[in-house]
């Protein structure tokens, strides 16, 4: 028997199931851990999830998600540190020290959209956004005891979701900052290609970043919308054995969170789709950890 216990279901991989039927199916299947999201956080309350998830022997290994930093005007920069507060406090009750963040795209883009009018297309000066909301919102997140975790996106999603696409990026921004304050999440479906990774990897464990460890695999063809063109771990082209080896070579011991989209997979019972996360991490990534 396996031992699953670093395994983590990410709830968006279960997408249609309840917060109750996706910790049922995580406890069901032997993993030690979920991943949760905001909106099942805030309809149940902090307090209830936090109950839900420790009430079946699960830990939670980080909550999704806060960020998108790159607003241009006074009212959108107040409105993003002040609901980035709130992921914060959020975090810290329902019991993870982990929060991812996706940093944003370009001021006035809309995911899978042509530009709108108006669409500031400084990918330079966003990026420099990105960075000063970082500075307002690391004495936040210390005050919580939660590490800002930032996650780079594959350039695909520059324009419209995270104009931070590789792991060095994302150590450059967290830098200025203590690594228990802001760290960096390795999501093998937006880094697996970037050809400098390995050496991003063990950066990011020599700085003590690495905050958490997100697995899926690259398929093909795309879907319809690239985001969900996500698969289980071995059914398309990513090289877990070599990042994994990398990640535990790098000193990371943390939760291992697999983290789909993916209409067909969401379509499954949730505990069917709970047991392939654990078959496929006992097959592909845990041998390398």
């Amino acid at each position: 028997m396996s031992d699953l216990s670093r395994c983590s279901l990410n709830t968006a991989t279960v997408k249609h199931a309840s917060l109750t039927e996706a910790v049922e199916a995580a406890a069901g299947a032997g993993l030690g851990a979920v991943g949760l999201w905001r909106h099942q956080v805030q309809e149940a309350g902090a307090a209830t999830a936090r109950k839900i998830v420790e009430d079946a022997g699960l830990r939670v290994s980080s909550l999704c998600r806060g960020g998108f930093l790159t607003a241009t005007s006074d009212e959108g920069i107040r409105e993003a540190v002040a609901d980035n507060e709130r992921a914060l406090i959020e975090a810290a009750e329902v019991g993870t020290s982990e929060l991812v963040f996706v940093v944003g795209g370009l001021p006035g883009s809309a995911p899978e959209a042509p530009p709108a009018p108006g669409t500031d297309r400084d990918l330079v000066a966003t990026r420099r956004r990105v960075a000063d909301r970082l500075a307002d919102l690391a004495p936040i997140a210390e005050r919580h005891g939660v590490r800002i975790v930032l996650e780079p996106l594959h350039p695909m999603f520059v324009a419209d979701r995270a104009v931070v696409s590789t792991l060095g990026q994302a150590l450059d921004l967290a830098a200025p900052f203590d690594a228990g304050t802001v760290g960096v999440v390795v999501d093998t479906y937006h880094v697996w290609w970037d050809p400098e990774l390995q050496a991003s990897i063990l950066r990011a464990g020599r700085e003590g970043r690495i905050a958490g460890y997100q697995v899926c695999d690259w398929n093909l063809p795309f879907a319809a919308t690239a985001l969900n063109s996500r698969g289980h771990v071995g059914d398309g082209y990513v090289d877990f054995a070599t990042i994994s080896r990398w990640v535990a070579e790098a000193g990371y011991t943390g939760d291992v969170e697999t983290e789909i989209f993916n209409a067909e997979i969401w379509a499954a019972p949730p505990a069917e789709t709970a047991a392939t996360v654990g078959a496929r991490f006992a097959e592909h990534v845990l041998p390398h950890l």
